[in-house]
């Protein structure tokens, strides 16, 4: 079976990348493309013909639309967020449509899972293209690139768009309602290419995967998913009357733990290439954001107790509160000047109340350390993502090897 790995492509010079990817509130690294495969002189003289056509005409439907996407990704303007998460979708559905024929090349007893060589393009290693003749290679790069989809989605759900009530540009509730099953979403299709792909592929094969698929960044955008995901959650509880200083000091715990857990896993991203950089600030300044958050929310917790000792600890988190604020707000402008340079909309739920807050209450006064915070279990997991059963059309006794 011996196909592995293609030699990968490496770019010659600097990469093309934009200059500016517009308003970020949800971090991708781009995204992969999948450059055009010719089934018929892979396949055509071992598989049935109608199978060949439906694998070439959904994964040109696939590549056209990904290029298309890729060029316009993390560039959406408010007036167009409609059509651009109509885009978004169809992709997404383009992709869902064809996992179900590709999988055929791998079920179990193939002949076929080396006969095809897949090429796809990278984000965040220093090849440009990794080829690789092998189909788990192939599913892996769609289940990835079916998340980075939705984090597009989310990303456009959360950019503040005009309702025509006279009121300012906004990120309404129900946006930010709906982006939380779309982080949980794509949390499960990276959940899913950790636990049922990658084993499929073996360890030497793995070390060649472009470092966009290596285990550690794919766990960590999984983790991330659910770390923003959270922090919707908790910028819900702050709006809603009814929900308690102690589930929110709850929520912005457990965003600390998934953002410890990010950059626990994230692997050596190559920070000379824009992307890498980028990637690794991001994740610092939200892992600090929700440090901030944690220790505001337990500060104001532990200002109830009656003693001077619970005083003097509530004083020590709200000025690390404040500390940890003023440091995300540095790692924010870092981020946001890295190549490719992006933007921050105006700040809402979760941020826009620590800013708003947080200066308010801290002292001035030096205390010290502050208190350990909390530890809470984590409650946001993965949506459960199984691939999909195979397409009927390999059901036809003409389509066996």
């Amino acid at each position: 079976m011996g196909c592995g790995v293609s030699s990968q492509k490496d770019a010659g010079g600097p990469r093309r990348r934009p200059g500016s990817v517009g308003d970020v509130v949800v971090f991708l690294p781009g995204l992969r493309v999948p450059r055009s495969v010719d089934f018929a002189q892979a396949l055509g003289g071992c598989l049935d013909r109608s199978i060949v056509e439906r694998l070439t005409a959904l994964r040109a439907r696939v590549v056209e639309m990904a290029m298309q996407e890729s060029a316009v990704a993390l560039k959406p303007r408010r007036k167009t967020a409609a059509r651009h998460g109509s885009s978004t979708a169809n992709l997404l559905q383009a992709l869902e449509d064809y996992l179900p024929v590709l999988l055929g090349l791998v079920k179990e007893g193939s002949l076929l899972r080396h006969k095809v060589q897949f090429t796809w393009t990278n984000q965040e290693d220093n090849a440009e293209e990794t080829a690789m003749a092998d189909a788990w290679y192939e599913v892996l790069s769609v289940l990835h690139l079916m998340a980075m989809v939705c984090l597009l989605q989310a990303n456009s759900l959360l950019l503040p768009r005009s309702y025509g009530d006279g009121y300012a540009p906004r990120v309404s509730e129900e946006s930010r309602r709906a982006t939380v099953d779309v982080f949980l979403k794509a949390a499960g299709y990276l959940d899913c290419a950790i636990r049922h792909v990658l084993p499929q592929i073996t360890p030497e094969q793995r070390r060649q995967l472009p470092g966009d698929l290596a285990e550690g960044n794919l766990k960590a955008l999984s983790l991330q998913a659910l770390g923003q995901g959270g922090d919707m959650q908790l910028g819900l509880a702050i709006d809603s009357p009814k929900a308690t200083l102690a589930v929110k000091r709850r929520l912005a715990c457990e965003m600390v733990k998934y953002w410890h857990q990010v950059q626990e896993n994230i692997p050596d991203l190559h920070v000379s290439d824009g992307w890498g950089r980028k990637h690794l600030l991001f994740v610092k300044w939200k892992y600090i954001e929700a440090k901030a958050a944690a220790y505001y929310f337990h500060g104001l917790i532990l200002d109830e107790g009656n003693t001077e000792k619970s005083h003097g600890m509530a004083i020590a988190a709200l000025q690390a509160s404040e500390e940890f604020l003023k440091e995300s707000k540095r790692v924010s402008d870092a981020f946001h000047a890295t190549p490719p340079t992006s933007r921050s909309p105006t700040p809402f739920g979760t941020s826009k109340y620590l800013f708003d807050k947080i200066p308010k209450d801290a002292s001035s006064k030096v205390i010290g350390a502050p208190p350990p915070l909390p530890d809470f279990a984590l409650a946001l997991t993965p949506e459960d993502y199984d691939l999909p059963p195979l397409d009927p059309v390999w059901n036809k006794e003409g389509s066996r090897h």
